[in-house]
């Protein structure tokens, strides 16, 4: 049996991954009156006094609610919210597995961005982080931000900067590896949706100048303003710093890196030929890559990263988020900086240290134990300093 009929036979069974259990126990009108009427009472004028409070007597301190509205599934697009539930129930059973954060998923049935901003707003007061999943672009980029400016509590969109917290972590060491260093790297970069626009950003903001971004329309240059959304728009001020009109496979020549984060079969064994010596490639399109593990093999890539757990290398969105938001928690940063970002990424890298870095591991299992405590450290003391 193949593993989507075993999969879609055990979601019957369980009928959902995720359940609420009581902390408190409810077995006798004592402990009834304790934790409902009339005792709760009590926390609920301490928490009026001083909001604050609420992390001290509720759950508030530990809690996320994974909001989406379904129209960019991982691999299957605009689904709906119904249909993107069970991703949204997984989201959350992983926050429980790997960092004990009790998450709620939240599915809109609305598409609209003022409409979604006010909702997440007005939901806020009972969680302490909101993870944004599954949200198309450019839209999420723009509910992000709102919400970022308006709300005093964590806000995280994973398909934006948790992928590229991810690549950034594996970029450190796969330089570390060959010996390259960022601000001599060519970096060709497929896909300026929500990963391949955060991608973009979060590199340049590390010294990465020349990098050179294509979406389905062809290579972002400044000549063709006027063409773009605004978010092209805005990355055009930090790509392509030469101006150049090229398409994808003439850009790959004598590339440092390849990142891609679009869609399947965009290159060939020819194009990774092209590259610099030490080629890096960062083929993450799922389920299918821009090209395939064999052929960057094929091609003479030193490096391989893909979004797939059955090849080496998987960047997984895993490694961060959960490890991510046990630290904004843990330190009730308001936002979640770039600073922020940046130490996760370099947590996630120093967990491979350099006597073990291979072609083939390059960044750390998402089962290595050592992955959400040290992502969290590294965040709650980026949060203090920055206060």
């Amino acid at each position: 049996m193949s593993i989507y009929n075993l999969s879609l036979n055990q979601h019957a069974e369980w009928k959902g991954k995720i359940e609420i259990k009581l902390k408190s126990p409810l077995e006798s009108r004592e402990e009834l009156s304790i934790a409902y009427t009339p005792g709760v009472a009590q926390p609920c004028i301490e928490i009026s006094k001083n909001p604050e409070a609420v992390y001290k007597y509720t759950w508030k301190g530990n809690s996320v609610a994974v909001v989406t509205d379904g129209t960019a599934v991982l691999g299957l697009g605009n689904i709906g919210p119904e249909a993107a539930l069970p991703v949204m129930e997984g989201k959350c059973a992983l926050f429980k597995a790997f960092a004990n954060i009790d998450a709620v998923p939240i599915c809109l049935n609305t598409t609209d961005t003022n409409e979604i901003i006010k909702i997440v707003k007005a939901i806020a007061p009972g969680f302490g982080g909101i993870n944004l999943e599954d949200i198309s672009a450019p839209r999420c980029v723009e509910i992000e931000k709102t919400l970022i400016n308006e709300l005093n509590i964590p806000v995280f969109h994973d398909d934006q900067h948790g992928t590229a917290v991810v690549v950034l972590a594996a970029l450190i060491n796969s330089c570390k590896f060959i010996n390259k260093r960022f601000e001599t790297l060519k970096v060709i970069i497929s896909g300026t949706g929500a990963a391949g626009s955060s991608i973009i950003k979060l590199l340049y903001s590390v010294g990465i100048q020349n990098i050179i971004a294509f979406n389905v329309n062809g290579v972002l240059i400044k000549d063709d303003l006027e063409k773009y959304n605004y978010l092209d728009k805005e990355l055009c001020k930090i790509v392509n710093p030469h101006n150049i009109r090229v398409t994808l496979n003439e850009a790959m020549s004598e590339a440092d890196v390849f990142i891609g984060v679009s869609a399947p079969n965009l290159l060939n064994v020819n194009d990774i030929k092209k590259m610099a010596s030490d080629a890096i490639v960062f083929a993450l399109a799922n389920p299918e890559p821009e090209i395939s593990y064999l052929d960057a093999k094929l091609g003479n890539a030193r490096i391989v990263c893909t979004g797939r757990s059955d090849y080496p290398n998987q960047v997984n969105n895993v490694l961060i988020f959960p490890g991510l938001f046990k630290g904004a928690l843990q330190s009730k940063s308001s936002k979640i900086t770039e600073e922020m970002k940046i130490s996760a990424a370099y947590a996630i890298a120093s967990l491979v240290a350099m006597d073990e870095l291979t072609e083939d591991y390059i960044i750390p299992s998402v089962f290595d134990t050592r992955v959400v405590s040290t992502v969290a450290d590294a965040v709650e003391k980026a949060a203090k300093i920055h206060i």
